[in-house]
């Protein structure tokens, strides 16, 4: 990734540890990092941030409220198309159209280097980053 433009990633989940724990994947994936508990939050750091997101990663079940990982998923997917969308998720498997289109599954729990690899594979090019720090567990 560039060293002019550190993009920023949106994490959404409602477990603080599992959102931290992604977070710090993605911040030595080399992210800036969002962190949102649920749809709402989400949403409202997208509208205000968006232009220099290049990721969500959202985890699927998050209440309280109607809304899960899979709307927030499609909501991105509709309204900021360059943002590359991860959906994660260790209770439900998703169906036939619950994720939008070039959206990743990842099924929790999940390591860095399973989300690394996804993240090589629906980054752009020159986005992807180009080597996972090792962090300490």
């Amino acid at each position: 990734m560039s060293d002019d433009f550190t993009p920023y990633a949106l994490v959404a989940d409602d477990d603080a540890l599992i959102r931290m724990d992604a977070a710090d994947i993605l911040e030595h994936a080399g992210f800036r990092v969002h962190e949102a508990p649920g749809v709402d939050e989400a949403l409202a750091i997208l509208k205000n941030e968006a232009e220099g997101i290049q990721l969500l990663f959202t985890d699927v079940q998050m209440p309280p409220g109607e809304l899960n990982g899979f709307h927030l998923a499609k909501e991105c997917a509709r309204m900021w198309p360059h943002i590359r969308i991860l959906v994660a998720s260790g209770m439900i498997e998703p169906k036939e159209g619950d994720l939008p289109e070039g959206a990743v599954f990842v099924k929790k729990p999940f390591s860095d280097e399973v989300v690394y690899d996804h993240l090589q594979n629906i980054l752009p090019d020159g986005a992807k980053p180009e080597r996972l720090k090792k962090r300490a567990k």
